[in-house]
């Protein structure tokens, strides 16, 4: 293990070229790559890594990458590619293909508004927009929880139980051009993390038509089949983490990380990098005797309803904070939890950071002040605070 001053681009590029020469003994690693700001700069250093066995193939749209990850996959190797935004949204006909093909591909998105107008900065509508698509989905609060996540991805995607393609998701610029300390690990111990691939499903020299025509009720049996292997990744993540933390000496978050839960009365939600300036915030409001608490969502997708409905429980008022907006109806991660809450807590959504506006403890700390005030749940809040 050694620890790496790099940008959270690098540490997923690392991570992914020791996942890929991990399955040097099976059917090798490669995937489709191609150039979209904020991840260009992973791509551009994983090119520069040697394999042992596969390639990586630029191609001349986001669309065709996943395809030709799709292919790699279907072969049986070990398969990733990277995207964002307006890249995410040319890509998403093959997204649906990978996961209804049930791939177990790893790709990094990079959270980016989406355009018109063109703004390269963070936002996390262009993976939630993907949320029906099939796919595990993490996000990622820091360098470290990137690198570990790719493995992770691995790990769980590639499971029997499960078979299903992964998206590591983490903000642009404020993660992905940062650099952080991280630990990078050893070839030999991510051999012992990762099995190498055998896909049930490959292709072989035997003839097999792949996507070929379903009627109804295929249709129906495929779906369920799909949304009860999604069912299965929490207890394939928790053993995931058992083995992580055995190799590495670290353990990965948990689906949804609480923060000074205990006796909170009022409860901070959020995702990505602002679930810390959220605990910033938080620890500044326990110095005032206000009882405050947090919790990150770590994973999306499946969603964590149990875990979510716990943590909820006893609470008075709620604020749920979406870097993002579902137009016309609100932010998407409220949309989700806002049903779990007990009937009489108080739950308010905050938009917040569109576009990649700054998210700073002052902005939390008006947040809070609103929450404490408020008679009733009003229509979702759309914060400026971009100055």
């Amino acid at each position: 293990m050694t620890t790496q001053f790099v940008s959270a681009n690098h540490a997923a590029a690392l991570a992914v070229t020791l996942a890929g020469r991990a399955n040097r003994g099976a059917r090798g690693f490669g995937g489709g790559i191609y150039p979209i700001t904020p991840q260009t700069e992973c791509i551009e250093f994983l090119c520069t890594q040697e394999f042992d066995k596969g390639s990586l193939v630029r191609v001349e749209s986001e669309h065709s990458a996943m395809a030709v990850c799709m292919g790699y996959s279907l072969s049986g190797a070990r398969s990733f590619t990277a995207s964002s935004s307006n890249g995410l949204a040319y890509m998403t006909e093959n997204v649906y293909a990978a996961s209804f093909y049930r791939l177990p591909i790893v790709m990094m998105a990079v959270n980016r508004t989406l355009g018109p107008p063109w703004n390269i900065w963070v936002d996390h509508g262009d993976t939630l927009m993907l949320r029906d698509t099939g796919w595990i989905q993490l996000y990622c609060e820091d360098n470290q929880e990137v690198f570990d996540s790719i493995l992770m991805a691995y790990r769980v995607a590639e499971d029997r139980r499960v078979l299903l393609p992964a998206m590591v998701c983490q903000d642009a610029f404020v993660l992905s051009h940062t650099m952080m300390q991280t630990e990078v690990a050893e070839q030999e111990q991510v051999d012992r993390f990762l099995p190498e691939l055998d896909l049930p499903h490959r292709v072989t020299h035997e003839p097999v038509t792949v996507g070929g025509l379903d009627f109804p009720h295929e249709t129906e049996a495929h779906r369920a089949q799909h949304h009860a292997a999604l069912g299965r990744v929490f207890d394939v993540y928790a053993e995931a983490q058992d083995e992580f933390e055995a190799i590495f000496g670290r353990r990965p978050a948990d689906p949804v990380v609480p923060y000074r839960m205990e006796d909170a009365e009022h409860v901070v939600v959020s995702m990505g990098t602002t679930a810390s300036t959220v605990r910033t915030a938080v620890d500044e409001a326990r110095e005032q005797g206000f009882k405050v608490g947090a919790l990150r969502l770590r994973m999306f997708r499946p969603w964590p309803e149990e875990l979510l409905a716990r943590w909820l429980v006893g609470r008075e008022r709620i604020a749920v904070l979406d870097r993002d907006i579902s137009l016309g109806h609100g932010g998407v991660l409220w949309s989700e939890l806002r049903g779990l809450a007990p009937r009489d807590t108080l739950v308010q959504n905050y938009m917040l950071g569109l576009g990649g506006g700054d998210i700073r403890p002052g902005h939390i700390t008006e947040i809070l002040e609103d929450l404490r005030t408020r008679e009733a749940s009003g229509a979702p809040a759309l914060m400026e605070v971009g100055q």
